[in-house]
């Protein structure tokens, strides 16, 4: 490993040594908490059921109800944090990215509003940094950020109510690196539905047949003198070039769940004429705008709350950075539809592009061709 490597592995263990603006807060936050537990007496939580859940990698979501059945329950998850090697674009790009569970989005969890979401983490001993998670959903203590720090070789058990209704972020945040762990791919989603399901802010009830989870990744890949992409050994042999790009607020590429094409192609996402999709889409760092080409929103939560009243029929929405947004739409058409970023430079030169592949029988009073291209 370079001197390097060796002293950012140092200064994270240590949890001092590169000091940011969050440093104190973790202090005080916990501090806070601990002050709380004293004064409030714990909710027992003994005698609610338990779910557990077996997390899948976006695009995917794991099975869940859309309804909630009976009262509250608490929900168990586990997250491993993985520092992995990932190719980002079909030229070979490397990034020394940090992840939960192995991918970029993280995966997408569910419960319902007044669940308890009880998350064990992992930082297993072949990492190398200090880690943790905060959770938008959860209220106190940075987020779960302050309880969760763990160092390599150690896990822990955070516990919190979900009481918002809603899509929301969920990052690695830990004291004076936040902004290199989140865009090194750290980051996923949550969703916590009303316990009736989502309706259209009228009383009409919405019901999904698919759900599919988009994570929206900026990354700031360093180049050489010659302009090639650099390749290191670990995050911490990257830090110092990556650090410096990402201050140039200029990302290399910015890709939907890790790499350009990878929700394209036959990764493509899957749908048939009729069937209602409900599309999450989170951006841990940037502001979005989401296109799907040829469709619409339906109804359209673009920043992720469902108490809010949906918008309807959108063409684009924008969903700001550090948050999760949420579209339903039903497809009417078969065929080949472009989900885009539509800042289409983005889109188009960065890698902010999916495909749903859509099948079904053509509708010509949608949509029909009077006239094939001729000769004038």
């Amino acid at each position: 490993m370079s001197e390097q490597f060796q002293m950012t592995r140092r200064s994270m263990l240590a949890g001092a040594a590169i000091a940011g603006a969050l440093t104190p807060l973790v202090g005080a936050a916990a501090a806070q908490a601990e002050e709380a537990v004293a004064k409030i007496a714990p909710v027992d939580v003994a005698s609610l059921p338990r779910v557990k859940v077996d997390l899948v990698k976006p695009p995917f979501v794991h099975a869940h109800t859309q309804k909630a059945e009976g009262g509250p329950k608490v929900v168990e998850f586990t997250l491993t944090i993985e520092e992995k090697k990932l190719v980002i674009d079909d030229q070979g790009t490397e990034v020394q990215a940090m992840t939960f569970d192995g991918s970029v989005p993280g995966p997408m969890m569910v419960v319902h509003q007044d669940d308890y979401v009880e998350l064990t983490l992992i930082n297993p001993e072949s990492n190398t940094l200090q880690h943790n998670i905060d959770f938008h959903s959860a209220t106190g203590a940075l987020g779960g950020g302050a309880l969760t720090v763990v160092n390599p070789g150690e896990s822990t058990v955070l516990r919190f109510k979900a009481t918002k209704a809603g899509v929301f972020v969920y990052h690695c945040a830990p004291p004076g690196m936040v902004p290199w762990h989140v865009t090194s791919g750290m980051n996923g989603a949550i969703m916590v539905l009303p316990r009736e399901g989502l309706t259209d802010g009228q009383g009409k009830p919405l019901t999904y047949d698919k759900i599919y989870y988009v994570g929206e990744q900026d990354f700031y890949v360093p180049r050489d003198a010659e302009g090639n992409y650099k390749k290191y050994e670990s995050a911490g042999d990257a830090y110092a070039d990556t650090l410096e790009v990402m201050r140039t607020l200029t990302p290399s590429h910015i890709v939907f769940n890790g790499a350009v094409g990878a929700l394209t192609g036959d990764n493509a996402l899957k749908a048939a004429v009729g069937e209602k999709v409900l599309i999450v889409h989170s951006q841990a760092n940037r502001d979005t705008r989401p296109h799907l080409i040829g469709g619409h929103g339906d109804y359209v939560w673009a920043t992720g709350k469902f108490r809010n009243l949906p918008d309807r029929d959108q063409e684009t929405w924008f969903i700001p950075g550090g948050t999760a947004g949420a579209a339903f739409y039903t497809f009417e058409q078969p065929g080949i539809y472009a989900y885009v970023n539509h800042n289409l430079i983005e889109a188009f030169e960065l890698g902010a592009a999916a495909h749903f592949t859509v099948t079904g029988d053509w509708n010509d009073d949608l949509m029909t061709s009077v006239r094939a291209p001729s000769g004038t």
